[in-house]
């Protein structure tokens, strides 16, 4: 009877090692990423190891960007390659096959949106998943950071529609959020965000949805988010995390502006560590 369990919990044991590897790692741009970041992606994906695939959905010259961007993996060492697709062609089997031969993508920027379009719900998504959920790095710069969380902030405004982004007011009901990849289940993805002064769009889509932190990225700055849920700052310049989760006393008034009150900031340079499950800084 011994022998028969001690057989039982080896084989259990040896199933569950085969099918429940540990996910991958996560590297958030962004915007702007510097070589540097780049070499990093490359360094976690397994160096010369290295299979990447480019998607460049978002941008507005997909062939010019993926070029670029896979030149750069393969002058890194990496082997790399790019897919074009529409949201009509995304599961045609040779994509699928390709991204099966792939163990880590890059998502590259441009609008959040087309690239939610053109993927939410496919089974090129799925391999993607597939991808991360057996140690596979997946990474974005700009619109492919912004896909990240599940909460997605698409960069328009509801109310006030104003073209220049300036994003001038924390109201009810203006940033327009929609569902993104869902990598992140905790946080909402904010990039370009010191240099573009996106503060007052992270603070209301977060006000918004106060059970989610926001996690705000600089350009040429990016997260590494580890298989232990915590992330490490690494790049040029900072990393602002907005924590509405212990606030109190979410309100508006008649105009429609939004109020918190004990709402926690952290602002992180690079080297810094985070702990998405606590939400502190790791010291």
């Amino acid at each position: 009877m011994k022998k028969y369990l001690f057989a039982l919990v080896t084989i259990t044991f040896y199933v569950i090692n085969l099918h429940g590897q540990s996910k991958g790692n996560l590297v958030i741009v962004g915007g702007v990423q510097t070589h540097e970041i780049v070499k990093k992606f490359v360094e976690l994906a397994g160096g010369c190891d290295a299979k990447i695939m480019v998607i460049p959905n978002a941008g507005s010259d997909p062939i010019r960007w993926s070029t670029e961007q896979v030149n750069e993996f393969k002058e890194l060492g990496a082997n790399a390659d790019y897919l074009l697709f529409t949201r009509e062609t995304a599961d045609d089997e040779e994509n699928l096959r390709k991204m099966s031969e792939s163990n880590s993508v890059f998502f590259l920027g441009g609008d959040q949106s087309d690239l939610t379009r053109d993927m939410l719900g496919t089974k090129l998504l799925d391999k993607v998943f597939e991808i991360y959920n057996n140690g596979g790095t997946v990474g974005g710069s700009s619109a492919g950071a912004a896909v990240m969380s599940e909460v997605m902030i698409t960069g328009n405004e509801l109310i006030r529609d104003d073209s220049t982004g300036a994003f001038i007011t924390i109201e009810k009901g203006n940033i327009e959020t929609k569902q993104g990849f869902g990598f992140l289940k905790t946080v909402i993805i904010d990039q370009h965000f010191l240099k573009r002064k996106r503060h007052n769009r992270t603070i209301a889509a977060i006000i918004e949805h106060p059970n989610l932190v926001g996690v705000a990225i600089d350009e040429s700055t990016a997260i590494i988010v580890y298989p232990n849920d915590t992330f490490e700052v690494f790049g040029n310049n900072q990393v602002m995390v907005y924590d509405p989760t212990k606030g109190k006393d979410i309100r508006e008034d008649n105009k429609g502006n939004l109020g918190i009150t004990d709402m926690k900031l952290q602002v992180l340079i690079s080297g810094d560590k985070f702990d998405l499950k606590t939400n502190e800084v790791i010291k």
